[in-house]
């Protein structure tokens, strides 16, 4: 019993809006050579079109991945290489996808029974120092850029190359000044923490950290402190769920449950507003049972369900915090 009524999870998984911030899918794609689209049921990977729509997903971020090869000297190419083969699938798919680049094409996505797909950066090498490059990947439909990978660049230090303790650089703060501008979503995951402190000195939007979970309950450097959540809850912005196992716990087998924990843990601290979902699904290797790829993820709606929540939080979780981060940016 949930608000005094019996809810059905899947009623309730199939009329919210769900949206997932982060998938690798494109990188496997890429990487096929034409052996795995998106409109192929898959028994490898975590992430095709009948998977996105047995999951009922509304709205999945497509995460540009710049492997560390092509960093620095042709992080930008391997950008625009991720970005074709995004708007290849794209045309390829488009009875069952449709690019979104505002709330409103996400809107629009909903009543045609579409699948929202958003291009996203997950590194700033991307921009290679340079602002005229962010405004012409807005033009090429960018909506999301993760500042760092786990190694520095010219926007700031990741978490894996932070012994210096530095924050955003100059070019980093300007950078943010730009995208807030445009209406890029601000995105810090994979961020050192001084940088993350910047961050919330220097933006005026809401931002988010699309695949990092909470460090309280798994004390990892990809995680974020309990401070850093209030900061962002503050802003306005939202922490996604990573399926990773290694964010979730150090117990094994790691299974939805462990999920749960991170969530209520977020609830505690800030309340139902400020978490949603960042899979990280194509790329981790090890998601939690009962999570094994993007079809399960009315199970979450489950495992939340019962564990107490009412209808309207796990709303809240499943896609409308993100909603509102969109509106608020994007427009």
């Amino acid at each position: 019993m949930v608000g005094g009524a019996t809810l059905n999870y899947r009623e309730l998984h199939n009329d919210s809006l769900v949206v997932d911030t982060h998938c690798d899918t494109m990188l496997k794609v890429i990487r096929s050579r034409g052996a795995y689209r998106l409109r192929d049921a898959h028994e490898e990977g975590h992430v095709d079109i009948p998977r996105l729509l047995k999951g009922g997903v509304n709205l999945q971020f497509f995460a540009v991945y710049i492997e560390p090869q092509f960093k620095p000297d042709h992080a930008l190419k391997r950008t625009l290489q991720l970005s074709d083969c995004f708007y290849n699938e794209l045309a390829e798919n488009k009875d069952e996808m449709s690019l979104i680049l505002s709330s409103a094409d996400l809107e629009s996505a909903r009543r045609e029974n579409k699948i929202g797909a958003l291009l996203s950066i997950e590194g700033g090498e991307a921009l290679e120092g340079d602002l005229g490059v962010l405004r012409m990947l807005h033009k090429l439909g960018v909506r999301a850029i993760g500042l760092t990978w786990n190694e520095r660049n010219q926007i700031a230090e990741g978490v894996g190359e932070c012994r210096s303790g530095g924050g955003l650089t100059d070019f980093g703060v300007s950078a943010i000044k730009e995208m807030n501008r445009l209406g890029i979503i601000v995105d810090v995951s994979h961020l050192s923490e001084p940088g993350f402190w910047d961050v919330i000195k220097v933006t005026d939007k809401p931002i988010i950290a699309s695949h990092s979970n909470a460090k309280a309950i798994c004390n990892h450097v990809r995680n974020l402190s309990d401070d850093q959540i209030k900061a962002l809850a503050k802003n306005g912005g939202v922490m996604g769920l990573n399926m990773c196992h290694e964010f979730l716990s150090s117990d094994r087998p790691v299974v939805i449950e462990h999920v749960m924990d991170h969530i209520e843990h977020v609830f505690s601290l800030v309340g139902s507003k400020h978490i949603g979902i960042g899979a990280d699904l194509d790329g981790i290797t090890t998601p939690p049972v009962g999570f094994e790829d993007v079809s399960k993820l009315p199970a979450l709606t489950e495992a939340m369900l019962r564990r107490g929540l009412t209808a309207d939080q796990v709303r809240d979780v499943l896609g409308q915090n993100y909603l509102r981060v969109i509106k608020n940016v994007m427009g």
